[in-house]
């Protein structure tokens, strides 16, 4: 899978200092209607597999929340719409899972299964980018949401 114009934005984003969820979901910014600054606020707490806690990769909560605003139901009780929106989530979610086998933050990390991490995130420094495998992940997660796009 070629990285494609909103991976590259993703990437750039994840170097600026986004967290794995706000990388994606910023690369989106034109197509939720939203500014940078309001999708890393919406984004910010997932990062890290949500707050630090290693559970669902970050870049993959980054496309849940775009495919959130660009396709999700406004009416709470619109269950065709609630249905319709899983199979989205789904679907990008098994895309992710299919090129790195998981969608979860500490598997892709090789972390522990119990892995407690502190809610301080580390310092990006070369090294932080040389020991993780996160910006591939957001990079990856911006391509899958991209060509989704294009083909609805």
């Amino acid at each position: 899978m070629e990285n494609s114009a909103k991976g590259k934005l993703a990437r750039e984003f994840f170097h600026k200092g986004a967290n794995c969820a706000q990388a994606v979901a910023c690369a989106f910014t034109e197509e939720c209607g939203q500014t940078s600054e309001k999708m890393a606020r919406l984004a910010s707490g997932f990062g890290a597999g949500m707050g630090r806690m290693r559970e669902v990769c970050g870049a993959v909560s980054g496309m849940t929340l775009v495919a959130n605003l660009i396709f999700g139901p406004d009416d709470i009780m619109d269950k065709a719409g609630k249905d319709a929106q899983y199979a989205h989530v789904q679907a990008l979610a098994e895309r992710f899972k299919a090129e790195t086998g998981s969608i979860v933050c500490r598997e892709l990390l090789g972390l522990a299964p119990k892995q407690s991490d502190s809610p301080i995130s580390e310092a990006r420094t070369e090294t932080y980018y040389k020991k993780r495998p996160c910006v591939e992940m957001v990079v990856l997660a911006a391509t899958i949401l991209e060509e989704y796009l294009q083909n609805r």
